[in-house]
């Protein structure tokens, strides 16, 4: 037996998606302004730390366009051919962002290194104005995709580009201060590897929660021992068995079981799952619920029952 979410549980709302494209799209042009005026700038003024900034803000520009382009391709409905309609679509992108941005940190470590050992001078002041310009846009953006970057994984991917850049944006301003009060030119790669360090953090991170969605593990939202402890709490269910939690995307939660039902509570099936349905979407954000009851040669021992590739078998 299955339940369908109502329209309001779907993870993003007409409104919601609207000004959320909206500042996407915003915030893309911004973004594309300060790539182009800090490539410009670490130019001109010859800053390995402005240039790595400014290759950390073409790739939020990239990041920002996917993650434009991931709400726009996740509104398409389901069909027989995906069921589940493009939601995925979102994850798989945050997870490209993280190579991507893995790419960009060993580029500016490798930069930095060289740059270390033979230091170039520096026009500091021009350093800090585009640095400044950089940091009140980054720091404009991150406020606006702020509010969606908690429910949505694509989303917060973009959003984690756009700190850590307002972060190295910090650097880039101390390393000219450190270049105009001392001389020191070698502030400017030390401040570049800190840049790359910054984003490589982000992009672990986000490669790992995006490739948990992937491999189907349970969300580490769910409280799994909860989720067992509820649904055996109703009178006539006797045991949980063969329980498969997973994301279908970043807050999107789907859940299939088997329900020992008591033989004198058989008759209230329908209503006993019911119930249970309405305890996983109230208590645990889980609306996509597949639940079946009265399973017959099922192991009553194995909580999480052991899939077998069609090939060598199939278990029900």
């Amino acid at each position: 037996m299955q339940t369908m979410p109502d329209a309001h549980h779907h993870i993003h709302a007409t409104g919601s998606d609207s000004a959320l494209k909206r500042r996407l799209f915003v915030s893309i042009v911004f973004t594309g302004v300060v790539f182009i005026v800090e490539l410009a700038g670490g130019y001109l003024f010859n800053s390995l730390a402005l240039e790595s900034d400014a290759a950390h803000v073409f790739m939020d520009c990239l990041a920002l366009s996917l993650s434009l382009f991931a709400v726009i391709i996740s509104e398409r409905p389901p069909d027989e051919r995906r069921t589940y309609g493009l939601h995925r679509v979102e994850v798989f992108v945050a997870w490209i962002n993280g190579f991507t941005l893995i790419a960009v940190s060993l580029f500016i470590f490798y930069k930095a290194y060289f740059r270390f050992f033979n230091p170039v001078p520096v026009e500091s002041a021009g350093m800090m104005i585009v640095a400044l310009i950089g940091l009140v846009v980054n720091l404009l953006v991150a406020t606006w995709l702020r509010p969606f970057a908690g429910e949505d994984l694509n989303v917060k991917g973009a959003f984690l580009h756009v700190v850590g850049d307002a972060v190295a944006s910090v650097g880039v301003i101390a390393a000219a201060l450190i270049i105009r009060l001392t001389g020191w030119y070698a502030a400017d790669p030390l401040i570049s590897a800190f840049i790359g360090a910054i984003i490589l953090a982000g992009a672990g991170k986000l490669i790992i929660e995006s490739s948990h969605i992937l491999l189907e593990g349970a969300p580490k939202e769910v409280d799994m021992a909860k989720v067992v402890y509820d649904i055996r709490s109703f009178a006539g269910v006797a045991g949980v068995h063969s329980l498969h939690v997973w994301s279908i995307c970043h807050n999107v939660y789907a859940l299939s079981a088997h329900l020992d039902i008591s033989p004198l509570e058989r008759h209230r099936m329908a209503e006993i799952v019911e119930r249970v349905n309405e305890r996983l979407a109230e208590t645990h954000h889980i609306f996509y619920t597949t639940l079946q009851a009265e399973c017959s040669g099922c192991d009553q021992e194995s909580m999480f029952r052991r899939m077998i590739h069609k090939e060598r078998g199939h278990l029900h």
